[in-house]
């Protein structure tokens, strides 16, 4: 698209006071100002857990600041590139199908994490998803409830074929995340991972994933309607009610399946937390055999309470996960595109995102999206 055929002006839904609803107003395009810089038009945006924490206030120690953009997970088309006068550092160009996801926008590139390429989720040196000194879409600058948005090129990855906007939207956060929460557990086929919080929507795509990347998968939940979407799901992984089957009798069960003699080897080699809750932490826990892995994808308030025994006695690891990299970004979108791994998904058009929210926190279990086509003409 010619810079002279663009819009002057766009509709955003901004958050202007925490704890109230989105506001959506007209304001100008957002402008490139790095030869790393796209300007998409935003084809589909996500919601997820992160933008209603934000929207509590809750993102602590930094809130945004307001009027807010929300969204770090959406897909686009790309509109425009630098300038002729600033030479281009992008493979993309305008016409390309791309996702992105929040972090990192306009990276130091200098700083130690940026030239850490040791970290498992790390790119190339000059370019980290953890660099302190960069921006984050949808948290700490505007993300994709909008029409238009200004992203690094650094941070997105091209759509394969197969995928739609919509498909691809969910798996720049959540599939992204729970993919990398997965390569994090180093399992090699045939292991067992449990994915606690199964039916939500992380869970409901780590199953799909695990299930495809050979591991043997269980899902816990404790709610009726995540329950029911996991198992709608079909994916060959046990589904499991957690408010019926106890973690003591799970580990005795997957013992007896393989055969050990001591309780120590018994249990599952790793699990994976996605609930804020100590329960769900706990039940966890007890599921793992002597040696196991923990990674910790939520991050509660007050935090959790750790047995010192599971550590010491025991030898579990206990591993924080935040997002991936981009290169892993690509390679969950190629298993997507490849096993038709999606998000079950209920869409809304931007203007009816103060909707979506409402439907959020009614506890829908897999992900609603704002697919901005159900608003544009034909």
């Amino acid at each position: 698209m010619a810079a002279g055929s663009l819009p002057t002006a766009m509709k955003a839904q901004h958050l202007e006071v925490l704890n109230t609803p989105y506001v959506l107003r007209e304001v100008p395009l957002p402008k490139i100002t790095s030869p790393y810089d796209l300007l998409i038009k935003v084809d589909a945006a996500s919601y997820c857990h992160t933008d209603a924490v934000l929207a509590s206030g809750q993102m602590l120690p930094n809130p945004p600041s307001l009027p807010h953009v929300g969204c770090h997970e959406f897909a686009g088309t790309v509109i425009a590139t630098a300038p002729d006068s600033v030479p281009p550092a992008s493979e993309f160009k305008p016409g390309d199908r791309i996702g992105t996801g929040g972090r990192s926008f306009h990276p130091c590139g200098i700083c130690e994490e940026c030239q850490d390429t040791t970290h498992p989720e790390n790119d190339v040196a000059g370019y980290s998803i953890f660099c302190p000194a960069s921006l984050s879409n949808g948290i700490s600058k505007d993300g994709g409830f909008r029409e238009y948005a200004v992203v690094d090129s650094r941070q997105a990855v091209s759509i394969p074929t197969e995928l739609s906007a919509v498909d691809t939207a969910p798996m720049m956060c959540a599939g992204i995340t729970i993919y990398a929460a997965l390569k994090r557990c180093s399992l090699k086929s045939g292991q067992s991972v449990g994915i606690i919080g199964c039916g939500g929507g992380l869970g409901h795509l780590g199953l799909q994933f695990g299930v495809r990347m050979g591991l043997d998968v269980f899902g816990f939940d404790a709610a009726d309607k995540a329950l029911e979407l996991a198992r709608g799901l079909n994916t060959g992984a046990k589904v499991i009610d957690s408010r019926v089957e106890t973690a003591e009798r799970i580990v005795q069960q997957v013992g007896e399946s393989k055969g050990k003699k001591y309780q120590g080897e018994k249990g599952l080699d790793s699990v994976i937390i996605l609930p804020e809750s100590q329960r769900a932490f706990d039940y966890g826990m007890k599921l793992l055999k002597n040696h196991g892995r923990c990674i910790l994808v939520s991050f509660p308030k007050d935090g959790f309470h750790i047995s010192s025994h599971d550590i010491v006695f025991r030898d579990i690891s206990i591993i924080g996960s935040l997002v991936g990299s981009v290169k892993s970004m690509r390679e969950a979108l190629d298993i997507a595109a490849k096993y038709n791994i999606k998000a079950t998904s209920k869409c809304f058009p931007l203007s009816k995102l103060n909707e979506l929210v409402k439907e959020y926190n009614r506890g829908y279990g897999g992900k609603l999206v704002v697919d901005m086509s159900q608003e544009r003409p034909a």
